[in-house]
């Protein structure tokens, strides 16, 4: 079994630019204000995940291993 992640957006800075749609449509989903979520908050580690916190251009998403909180993205350092 890979690792699971626990993915937050914080929707105080997120612009609802879509980017996190766009690359991992299956993971995330703007709401009727356009404002991103995870479509579950914990989910099996994935590329796709990883590409689209790493292309929001307000750094909104975070992404920290299920059950220890060990970041993930953004990158600590």
């Amino acid at each position: 079994m890979g690792d699971r992640w626990h993915i937050e957006v914080d929707r105080s800075v997120c612009i609802g630019s879509a980017q996190c749609v766009h690359r991992a449509a299956d993971a995330f989903r703007l709401d009727a204000a356009r404002q991103s979520h995870p479509v579950e908050t914990d989910a099996d580690a994935g590329e796709e995940i990883l590409q689209a916190a790493e292309n929001c251009p307000v750094e909104a998403i975070v992404i920290t291993l299920a059950g220890s909180g060990e970041s993930v993205f953004p990158p600590e350092g």
